[in-house]
């Protein structure tokens, strides 16, 4: 009887309440992402430049996270101005602005440049795509907080986006078709890796090396 009917929705149903959603900050994701790339293109600059500016804007922003997680007041401050992209989790936990830089930064430094935009890509679409399906729809769990229909989400985002980019940067084959299915394999897998390290570090990096490894066996880009 202590329920509320709200609490008893948020359990029973898969259409969970919008503020499990955090679409401000899954848009902020993207926005990030896209305007981080087209700042790339326009600049001119080389992906290890890029790579290294963003590992130093890395390593800085973990040492704000840092001072912000000593410091009550800076913490305060700082959830107050950036509470629309930030989960309440991460007031006393690193968020993931600093992996979100350093993913990106360690695919521009080790893959090829087509192959690490396309993990970036990945990271930019894929990873708030799985996470807003498997909170509305997500009955069939695989890890505790993973779903098998989050998943496919992800497999979709993936294989569309490599479909997408490849029919943009090479030839419209066969090939090109295994290759986007392998993609969105990868992909979904790294998601599901997210579980154990921060998405914004591992969807880039660990769908960079599947997408190099794939290459080779599969020449498309």
């Amino acid at each position: 009887m202590g329920q509320t009917l709200s609490s008893q929705l948020r359990m029973t149903s898969p259409m969970r309440m919008r503020s499990d959603l955090h679409i401000k900050r899954k848009l902020w994701h993207m926005a990030t992402g896209l305007t981080g790339l087209i700042f790339y293109y326009k600049s001119g600059f080389s992906s290890d430049k890029t790579a290294t500016i963003l590992l130093i804007f890395s390593a800085c922003s973990f040492l704000v996270e840092f001072l912000r997680l000593r410091n009550e007041q800076v913490n305060q401050l700082l959830m107050v101005l950036m509470k629309p992209v930030m989960r309440e989790s991460e007031k006393n936990s690193i968020s993931g602005m600093p992996f979100y830089a350093l993913g990106v930064s360690l695919s521009l430094f080790f893959f090829p440049e087509r192959l690490a935009i396309l993990s970036i890509l990945f990271l930019i679409f894929a990873d708030p795509m799985a996470s807003l399906c498997g909170v509305l729809y997500g009955r069939d769990k695989i890890l505790p907080n993973k779903s098998l229909q989050g998943t496919m989400a992800a497999f979709s985002v993936c294989y569309i986006v490599t479909l997408v980019y490849g029919l943009i940067h090479a030839s419209p084959n066969i090939n090109l078709l295994v290759f986007s299915i392998a993609a969105g394999l990868i992909g979904a897998m790294s998601e599901l890796c997210s579980q154990f390290i921060d998405d914004n570090l591992c969807i880039p990096v660990l769908s960079g090396l599947g997408l190099f490894l794939v290459n080779i066996m599969i020449q498309v880009f």
